[in-house]
């Protein structure tokens, strides 16, 4: 492959000739500039340079190769030529490396939010935002968690509790224990090896991983980081160009995906105003044209999901039917009466979700949703036994688990509190916090009086408050000690 200078390189570094050198192959995106989901501006930062650190944590490494022609590939630069920059720590990311060499060990990790502490310590303050940052006020962030506080458990005595079994199936694939990892983006935000440590972390504690369309992993990472008889299943944002979509989930089941998991609540993303302030932080307003501020309200998230298709409907799922034969779960659910129609359109399941509190700000949590959508269901005539009905948002803890199963679900999903360990202790953390998870969960039903997951019903816990949203609720001092408050703008004094 012919190698290039990279002081040739350094001279094509504008909008009328713009190279980039990612991986130490030399691309020409300048016909690319207009059409790139990050706007133009941060191509052109990196424009005439290597652009590998910025580009890695964000895309899978195959993402060029798919999406654009290989004649913008120019080959490879000379790396003799090249001249390492030299960078000047700031304070910010010499704080960040001291708490870095002075975490806690891993054995003092005691519960979840001992991880999503050390992580805000330790993240960079870019990834911090992406991860922890939910809608507008994050009214539904906080209720996530807070609503599992509202219901109370009835606990029995003098059962023989010796053997305890919470081994179970999620949609005829057996799961050690009613969790799975769900999708997550951007996991090279938080840890070099992004994605892959989570799908080594599933098959440690033998669960099952909801892989992310916008992972910062190829698929074929993913799937190569599993073992032979690993489960995964696959979550999809529906692209307006729907041949890419086909070609997408024609891809994951080939590759071994056992089921698809389409995300339908997010047609529009919502405003994540940490993330969006984060942006500016990057790249501040008086280096930007006046014309790119217009599109400053987007922030990570948005920057990476313009693709989504609006016009995803119901009619859509005979479609999705007609290309796999992977069982459909529809994610994403916030109301009883879509639980129906998911139903009746034929899938295999739903997640009962407002996506992490990320989406629309004071929407219901998921643990509130799931009594009367089992309600509705049951009315409607679905088989549950047929019919999966999982959740996600809020569980921090082995007890949370057991609500949601009491009140019908068949399993939860648990997301940033998988990338908050695997950003501060790789796959060890991750699987110390579903082994947290797994414990608390053990002794949860050994004190309520249950040895299997079947025995576990509604008759265990008392929801009569789960719906009041004005009533006093136990203060949660662990949340609140990590969470971050959301601030105005402020002057730099």
């Amino acid at each position: 492959m012919k190698l290039t200078s990279a002081l040739e390189v350094a001279k094509h570094n504008s909008p009328e000739s713009c190279w980039l050198i990612i991986h130490g192959k030399i691309y020409d995106l300048t016909e690319f500039l207009n059409e790139h989901p990050g706007g133009k501006k941060i191509l052109l930062k990196y424009a005439g340079k290597d652009a590998t650190e910025a580009f890695d944590p964000i895309h899978p490494i195959d993402i060029i190769a798919k999406y654009l022609p290989p004649e913008v590939c120019l080959g490879e630069v000379d790396a003799s030529t090249i001249i390492v920059e030299k960078k000047e720590e700031t304070p910010e990311e010499k704080i960040r490396q001291t708490a870095i060499r002075n975490k806690p060990h891993i054995s003092e990790m005691l519960n979840l939010y001992d991880f999503e502490a050390v992580a805000k310590q330790t993240l960079r303050a870019d990834a911090w935002a992406y991860y922890s940052s939910g809608a507008d006020d994050e009214i539904t962030l906080r209720e996530n968690h807070n609503a599992f506080h509202r219901i109370w458990l009835k606990p029995r005595v003098m059962v023989n509790v010796t053997n305890v079994d919470f081994s179970t199936n999620l949609l005829g694939h057996k799961s050690s224990f009613p969790l799975y990892i769900t999708a997550c983006a951007l996991g090279k935000l938080g840890h070099p090896e992004g994605e892959v440590v989570l799908t080594r972390a599933a098959n440690q504690q033998k669960i099952i991983q909801l892989l992310p369309t916008l992972a910062s992993c190829s698929l074929d990472e993913m799937i190569n980081a599993s073992i032979v008889g690993q489960v995964l299943f696959y979550q999809l944002y529906v692209n307006s160009d729907r041949k890419i979509s086909e070609q997408i989930v024609r891809t994951a089941e080939a590759k071994g995906c056992k089921a698809l998991f389409i995300t339908a609540d997010a047609p529009q993303l919502g405003r994540r105003e940490k993330d969006m302030r984060q942006k500016f932080v990057i790249n501040p307003p008086d280096m930007q044209e006046d014309k790119d501020l217009k599109t400053r309200d987007e922030g990570a998230a948005r920057a990476i999901s313009k693709f989504i298709d609006p016009g995803l409907c119901w009619n859509d799922v005979k479609w999705f039917k007609s290309i796999t034969k992977m069982p459909i779960v529809i994610k994403g659910i916030q109301c009883a009466e879509d639980a129906v129609l998911a139903w009746k359109y034929g899938c295999a399941g739903i997640v009962i979700s407002n996506h992490g509190g990320r989406q629309l700000d004071t929407s219901p949590s998921a643990i509130e949703v799931l009594p009367s959508a089992i309600a509705a269901l049951k009315a409607a005539g679905a088989d549950l036994t047929k019919f999966d009905v999982y959740i996600d948002g809020g569980i921090r803890r082995g007890s949370d688990i057991f609500k949601a199963i009491a009140l019908g679900a068949k399993a939860v999903g648990l997301g940033r509190p998988t990338l908050y360990a695997m950003s501060t202790y790789g796959d060890e953390g991750v699987e110390r916090v579903i082994q947290l998870l797994k414990d608390e969960f053990e002794m949860v039903m050994r004190l309520m009086g249950v040895t299997s997951i079947d025995q576990i019903n509604s008759s265990m816990v008392d929801i009569s408050n789960l719906g009041n949203h004005i009533a006093a609720a136990p203060r949660d001092y662990l949340s609140a000690g990590v969470y971050e408050k959301m601030q105005p703008k402020q002057s730099k004094l």
